[in-house]
């Protein structure tokens, strides 16, 4: 017996293992799973990379396939119908639901043939699509893991939902519950208010986003992959981790991806004589302005707020200003990511009060999309006004920079309450929108609580450093997830 393993242990180091990697449509989704990506192809793992073909032209134009490709020769990129032409798109904004709904009711056939002409060994597919996948991999016979690019509260929250409804925690009756705090969630217990579970949770939830009921049945879904794999990691999120053990037959817990990743290329490279290019995996859907960078160089050390919503977040006019007013009051410099296609309304876009447009001329800049971890790690950089996404998310903490959290829909909410109340990273700002308490909330944030704020965000970082170098939880994951993977090809192999 002990032969046998020894066997099979020599045969996994050439073993091609074949994994087709499928993303939710979406920045933060399709660059989570890139790294995932990435990080296989480090370790000898061919990887098929499929997009939606609106989302594949976006990557080509501005994520840089080229040298993405260089990087990584195992990766190639396949691309498949989302079922809508392009005069009738949605993009990838607000209405990702929509894009969602038509791939699962219609993407069934064209995802079976990929599978079936690339030879695949591996599924890893965002939950998002676990239905979808599921039914496929167990046609085909094919090992299938499900990722999410969220965090393991919010995933927790959703399994958590029927036993809400039984309990009659739920559903949300209106304003007025939204300070109740919610009791049955093992692991976040007397944590949670209704304003902090997700937003589908919500009677007038945000977004165009698929109905509580169909994230919970895709969650649910998860339950019958054969592993499920996490950009987060122990020391972050681990009571909640231990509940879900109990319902997960394997979790690989491997984040913070773009750390890990960074670390490991870099690693690579050494052994190989290579310059070190850890950071050419970029994954934008938009175009990046540097100039930014230039102006952060000319700022003093740790005094700049820097604030972005994401890439599908949408504010009205009236919240838009009360924020820019609430920065510009609070007298600290700031940098401001602004999507063109942010705002809700267009009307009186161009009229900007001249106090703003002074006080911005002054201490503020503005740019359309930045590179947002590259400005995060950056010595100037104070303080974090985010939609608390949580690619944001741990970006931030990677780069020990407390957070200001101004959730807009999904997982951001409950994000937002454990940077503030568990982890202690900063302040939520969530269902507010006030001019006065921004200006005051930044303040606490950049002055008057920094030194404490500061102290909790690098003892953060320090965990997520620990956890991608060698020894640490998500150096071992992604070793066992290797292992994992090659260990399914060999057994397709030998049968």
């Amino acid at each position: 017996m002990m032969e046998a393993n020894m066997k099979g242990e020599e045969n996994l180091g050439a073993v091609v293992a074949h994994v087709l990697a499928f993303p939710c449509p979406a920045q933060g989704h399709v660059n989570s799973m890139l790294k995932v990506a990435a990080l296989l192809a480090l370790y000898d793992v061919r990887v098929t990379f499929l997009n939606t073909d609106y989302v594949h032209k976006r990557l080509a134009r501005f994520g840089d396939i080229d040298t993405l490709v260089a990087c990584y020769p195992t990766i190639q990129f396949k691309t498949i119908s989302d079922c809508f032409t392009e005069e009738e798109h949605p993009g990838i904004g607000d209405r990702i639901g929509d894009v969602l709904n038509s791939m699962n009711l219609h993407a069934k056939p064209l995802l079976r043939d990929i599978l079936v002409t690339e030879k695949v060994t591996c599924i890893i597919a965002d939950g998002v699509f676990g239905s979808l996948t599921n039914i496929l991999a167990r046609e085909l016979g094919i090992t299938i893991l499900h990722f999410r690019a969220v965090s393991a509260c919010s995933i927790w929250s959703y399994l958590c939902f029927p036993k809400l409804l039984e309990c009659n925690e739920l559903p949300i009756r209106g304003d007025e519950d939204m300070d109740r705090i919610i009791s049955n969630t093992p692991g976040m217990e007397n944590l949670l208010r209704c304003r902090d579970l997700p937003s589908m949770f919500r009677p007038n939830r945000k977004g165009r986003l698929m109905s509580i009921e169909s994230v919970v049945f895709q969650t649910q879904q998860s339950l019958q992959a054969d592993a499920f794999i996490l950009n987060t990691f122990e020391d972050l999120e681990i009571p909640v981790l231990s509940q879900m053990r109990l319902h997960f037959p394997k979790i690989f817990t491997i984040g913070p991806l773009h750390h890990h990743l960074s670390l490991r290329k870099s690693a690579a490279n050494k052994a190989a004589s290579l310059p070190n290019d850890a950071n050419s995996l970029k994954g934008n859907l938009f175009q990046v302005d540097r100039s930014c960078m230039v102006w952060l160089d000319a700022q003093p050390e740790r005094s700049v707020i820097y604030v972005s919503f994401g890439s599908v977040a949408l504010i009205t006019r009236e919240e838009l200003l009360e924020i820019w007013y609430g920065l510009v009051n609070s007298k600290k410099r700031f940098l401001w990511v602004m999507r063109p296609d942010m705002i809700t309304e267009k009307v009186g876009e161009d009229q900007i009060p001249v106090e703003l447009e002074e006080g911005t001329k002054d201490r503020g800049f503005v740019v359309e999309w930045t590179p947002q971890d590259e400005v995060l790690r950056h010595k100037a950089i104070g303080g974090f006004l985010t939609h608390s996404g949580w690619n944001s998310t741990l970006e931030s903490i990677v780069a020990g920079v407390p957070m200001i959290c101004w959730p807009y829909f999904a997982d951001q909410q409950i994000n937002s309450r454990f940077v503030s109340e568990v982890w202690k990273l900063g302040l939520d700002m969530k269902d507010v929108c006030d001019r006065n308490i921004v200006e005051k909330i930044v303040n606490d944030l950049m002055v008057h609580r920094k030194e404490e704020f500061l102290k909790s965000a690098q003892k953060m970082a320090t965990l997520a450093h620990n956890s991608v170098i060698e020894g640490g939880s998500s150096y071992s994951n992604l070793d066992d997830l290797i292992h994992y993977i090659k260990s399914t090809a060999l057994k397709n192999i030998d049968e």
